[in-house]
């Protein structure tokens, strides 16, 4: 079998259609979710191995990647720990167990969201719909732009600067900054940032809040361990000081 293989949905190019790439080594499994992506209009890239989709992920320049942590050779972390260092393409991890130490690990390595198998392809496509929704540039903030202290947030231009120094973030890092810098000292639930920062009415899993606010921290904070920016509410949740 090649490296990876690419199939259209009738009328469909990859010019005008959104492209996943799929590491999974069962083919079973990749055969049954290609069908139910390409149904839904979804151009689908497969590798069965972590090497040869790292060979192929250039080529195939997928908006979303769904990585199989589970693969002979190069596993699914790092998969997601190689192409997060080169790119903030959204990464959905697939895990079979739903083991707190295995989605932590996968969140941890870069991953925006998680899946637990078996899923159901419908709400596999929901949250692949939801990484590309937050993907796109800001909706309603053409202009803005919060300065606190030496951080300075551009919704619009999709850029974070720490004195003067641009800083890196995911899609979902981005997202999750920009909403507690839209309403600073107002502390945020847990559930409230998923609903708006995952936004699909997420069946709540607290972790991808925590991981996420851990991985936003040690990129903006002088000191992550003792946070200036983004706070701990005890009880509550979370909260950007102004």
């Amino acid at each position: 079998m090649p490296s990876s293989s690419e199939s259209t949905t009738p009328g469909l190019t990859t010019k005008d259609a959104f492209r996943v790439l799929m590491v999974e080594d069962d083919e079973r499994i990749r055969a049954s979710v290609k069908l139910a992506l390409e149904s839904q209009r979804f151009v689908v890239s497969e590798s069965e191995t972590g090497e040869k989709a790292l060979e192929a992920f250039a080529s195939a320049s997928p908006h979303v990647v769904l990585i199989d942590i589970m693969l002979p050779g190069i596993d699914g972390f790092e998969v997601c720990r190689r192409l997060r260092a080169a790119s903030d393409v959204p990464i959905i991890m697939v895990t079979a167990r739903n083991q707190k130490e295995d989605v932590i690990l996968g969140l941890e390595a870069g991953a925006d969201d998680y899946v637990t198998k078996p899923f159901d392809t419908g709400e596999l496509c929901a949250r692949i719909r939801a990484l590309l929704r937050r993907a796109s540039p800001q909706a309603g903030q053409k202009n803005a732009r919060y300065v606190i202290a030496d951080l300075e947030i551009r919704p619009d231009e999709g850029r974070v600067l720490r004195a003067g120094n641009e800083v890196r973030l995911t899609k979902t890092e981005f997202k999750l900054l920009c909403e507690l810098a839209a309403s600073p000292d107002k502390v945020f639930s847990r559930e409230l940032l998923l609903d708006r920062v995952w936004g699909y009415g997420y069946f709540g899993d607290g972790r991808l809040v925590d991981v996420h606010i851990r991985r936003l921290r040690t990129k903006i904070e002088p000191d992550p361990a003792n946070p200036r920016y983004v706070v701990t509410v005890r009880g509550l949740g979370y909260r950007l000081d102004a």
